[in-house]
């Protein structure tokens, strides 16, 4: 397992500097200036300063590494500093956001919060969620019990996040009055009022995000129940004279979950970039949030490094997912 692990990350890492790069040359070949948002009244000159001092008078290729350079040691090194309190940050220039011109680590670690508190919470959601009732329903095939879980699955994962989000608004905070329609990120828990209005602000974002995640992961594990309850080894085990419970919970159950789980580890990622249409709609200062601003307005280092951290986690969490596969099923052996 463990040649096997470091087999997959010397083969990961390559594969992520050439995203890197990919990603680096596409958006630097796309049109946007960081003077463009400046007044017409400043003269030329003027303008290519400020390019100069960005950085964007050297070669392309040149610009890339010093941007690979700040990303993976400048940025993450100041992070630490500003978390921990350690003199560890080094000197020298930083990512800098075009529309902000503040550094790009800095508002990163302002947007994770608010992006993992609702992300997060509704990606955990949906898998609770998910996880007994696909079994459930696989187990229970054809009752009503799967025909109604089918049917809200199919629905929550064809409509589309931003036509349920406005749904939600409408008729929990338009018509009932339940929940505030936007997220409050100036809010802070101080006391119990606090906290419960923390939770109402929270719930639709949070529902919106449950309901697709659930419905797509727990069509991946009724399928996968009904695929192992057919096999030999589950009529076996009940000829032997075990008990249904620990036929479907220990034997079918984890076999399943060795699809389930690629599903859940690809869509891990999504919580540390965030849901960009949902915290559109809801209002929700996350990394979704910022991503879409900033490509809003050709800001290509923010675009750049968060695309960057997306890559490297969907890498990492594939990586974790086949090592989990040899955990869940002992027949597969990577030596």
């Amino acid at each position: 397992m463990l040649s096997y692990t470091l087999r997959r990350l010397a083969f990961a890492v390559p594969t992520v500097l050439v995203i890197s790069l990919i990603v680096f040359l596409l958006l630097d070949m796309a049109p946007g200036d960081p003077t463009a948002s400046l007044p017409l009244t400043i003269p030329l000159e003027v303008r290519e300063q400020i390019r100069i001092s960005l950085g964007l008078g050297e070669p392309v290729l040149v610009r890339y590494f010093k941007w690979l350079q700040m990303t993976l040691f400048t940025e993450p090194m100041h992070i630490l500093a500003g978390l921990t309190g350690w003199n560890i940050a080094p000197e020298g220039p930083r990512i800098l956001s075009w529309q902000t011109r503040s550094p790009v680590g800095d508002i990163i670690v302002q947007r994770v919060p608010q992006t993992l508190w609702v992300v997060g919470m509704g990606y955990l959601f949906g898998i609770m969620i998910a996880l007994p009732i696909g079994v459930i329903s696989a187990y229970r095939q054809y009752s009503w019990f799967d025909q109604v879980g089918t049917f809200v699955s199919m629905v929550g994962f064809s409509v589309p996040t931003f036509f349920t989000g406005v749904v939600f608004i409408l008729v929990f905070s338009v018509w009932l009055g339940w929940f505030p329609s936007m997220y409050d990120t100036t809010h802070v828990v101080r006391d119990w009022n606090s906290f419960v209005f923390q939770v109402k602000q929270i719930a639709m974002p949070v529902a919106v995000l449950a309901l697709y995640n659930a419905s797509q992961i727990s069509r991946f594990m009724r399928a996968s129940m009904l695929d192992n309850l057919n096999q030999d080894y589950v009529r076996t085990a009940r000829a032997k004279g075990l008990g249904e419970k620990a036929v479907v919970l220990v034997h079918v159950l984890r076999n399943s979950m060795i699809p389930v789980v690629t599903v859940i580890a690809i869509g891990i990622p999504t919580v540390f970039t965030g849901a960009i249409i949902t915290e559109q709609i809801f209002r929700v200062n996350g990394l979704g949030d910022a991503l879409i601003r900033a490509i809003y307005v050709s800001d290509w280092p923010m675009v750049q490094t968060i695309t960057f951290i997306f890559a490297v986690l969907i890498v990492l969490f594939n990586l974790i997912a086949d090592v989990l596969y040899g955990i869940l099923d002992p027949r597969i052996r990577y030596d």
